[in-house]
């Protein structure tokens, strides 16, 4: 079984560099569990019409570090409940990055990502050839390969899956 390749428009491009992801539904609801309502409250600060304009399958383009700070998972929550499909960034927050895999949310680093996208182009991350495609420019940039842990643990839709997958498999 394969990755599933990644095709969405650039949903919004976080440039700023060490972008922290709390920021997305605002500190004073990071406290929330509910989907919805978290989706509700997203990016407002940013774009008032986001939930409105983001279709399934949408990915998130952010700058170095993304994700540093005190990674909560409030906010992606809100994102998958939109139907943001996955984040592509220069380089990730380690915190943020590990929590996100092992909730099964698609990350891929791809150094030079802000010069390639712009918000609303058209993207393909194929995750085979290991490569970022702006299908709406032509342009492509290379991803840095998953460890073949991060790898299995997006397969089966993150750690439960995975470690469930690992223990039903015979023992040799």
């Amino acid at each position: 079984m394969e990755l599933k390749n990644l095709r969405g428009r650039a949903a919004f491009v976080f440039e700023e560099e060490d972008f922290d992801v709390d920021q997305i539904v605002g500190v004073t609801n990071i406290k929330l569990k509910d989907p919805a309502e978290l989706a509700a409250v997203a990016m407002q600060e940013y774009d008032p019409d986001f939930a409105q304009q983001v279709r399934p399958g949408d990915i998130l383009i952010g700058g170095r570090n993304f994700g540093y700070g005190h990674p909560h998972y409030p906010p992606m929550i809100a994102m998958r409940h939109l139907g943001v499909a996955g984040v592509v960034a220069e380089s990730f927050s380690p915190g943020y990055w590990r929590g996100e895999i092992a909730m099964g949310f698609p990350q891929a680093a791809c150094p030079g990502v802000l010069g390639l996208v712009n918000r609303w182009d058209e993207l393909e991350l194929d995750w085979q050839a290991l490569e970022l495609r702006n299908l709406t420019t032509g342009k492509a940039l290379p991803i840095e390969p998953l460890s073949q842990a991060d790898r299995l643990m997006l397969m089966q839709g993150g750690l439960i899956g995975y470690l469930k997958a690992r223990d039903a498999e015979p023992a040799g």
